[in-house]
């Protein structure tokens, strides 16, 4: 580990070099990192566009919003208008229900979806990745500082040789000595930061890939109780129709044969097909 830690350092002091351009392999790093980023962001983008709650609300807004409690909520409506006594009527009441139970399926992988995938990729695209860019900057800046400072002292210690006022100039150089060796340790400092960050990231790199996986777990998952709730529902559904369709027919017999107001072929069309 301290290996691999002192080989992301010697990469973090490769991406300044002092005025030198950056090497091939710092280049390669650091469009790899930027090409990371995209991807995760326009994956992320393209996933928040699949779901169909809205990100960010919670749970009872995000069931309220999704277009399957919509359909639950007309077609208990609608079965409740037709009445228990209408076949149509009990069986929309009933499908409502089920549609409804899907929905708090939906609402909870979705839910699960957002905390485990998209909150991390959004971590990773938005945050630690740009950060570790903007440090490399920040480095930069650094070693232009210290490298000015250093410049300043040398041409200090210079003028202490062919100067007159010794006392007063080396006075002054050594306050730039001072500032020299506040520059360095802040050049060390970040490039400390940046190596353990670097590091961080591509040590993490198996976690990243580990966010794709955990969509298709949580599908696999959301799909299965899905189904679980149509074959938990479906059964019931298929009896109670069974039992209405046969009252149906009771009361169409029932009806014909007292009143006889339809044509025999209409009467056996509803009573014995």
């Amino acid at each position: 580990m301290k290996k691999q830690f002192n080989r992301m350092k010697q990469l973090a002091n490769q991406t300044v070099g002092r005025q030198v351009p950056k090497s091939v392999c710092s280049l390669r790093i650091e469009r790899r990192m930027e090409l990371v980023r995209v991807v995760s962001h326009n994956t992320h983008k393209r996933m928040v566009s699949c779901l169909q709650g809205h990100i960010g609300a919670d749970a009872e807004k995000r069931h309220k919003k999704l277009p399957l409690t919509a359909l639950s909520q007309a077609m208990v409506e609608g079965g409740n208008q037709l009445g228990e006594d209408s076949l149509i009527g009990k069986m929309m009441e009933v499908c409502g229900e089920a549609e409804n139970r899907l929905a708090s399926e939906l609402m909870q992988h979705e839910l699960q979806i957002e905390k485990d995938v998209l909150d991390p990729l959004s971590q990773l695209a938005e945050v630690d990745i740009p950060n570790i860019l903007k440090q490399r900057k920040q480095l930069a800046k650094l070693v232009l500082d210290y490298d000015s400072a250093r410049a300043r002292w040398l041409q200090a210690t210079k003028s202490i040789i062919s100067g007159t006022n010794t006392q007063a100039l080396t006075a002054k150089a050594d306050l730039l000595k001072e500032e020299v060796d506040e520059a360095m340790n802040k050049v060390e400092l970040c490039k400390d930061q940046l190596a353990a960050d670097m590091y961080s990231f591509f040590s993490k790199e198996g976690d990243y890939a580990h966010y794709f996986i955990t969509l298709l777990e949580a599908q696999a998952d959301y799909h299965r109780k899905s189904l679980t709730v149509l074959e938990s529902v479906l059964p019931t559904i298929q009896a109670q129709q069974g039992i209405i369709h046969t009252h149906t027919l009771n009361f169409l017999t029932a009806s014909c044969a007292n009143k006889k107001v339809l044509s025999s072929a209409y009467v056996s069309y509803f009573c014995f097909s």
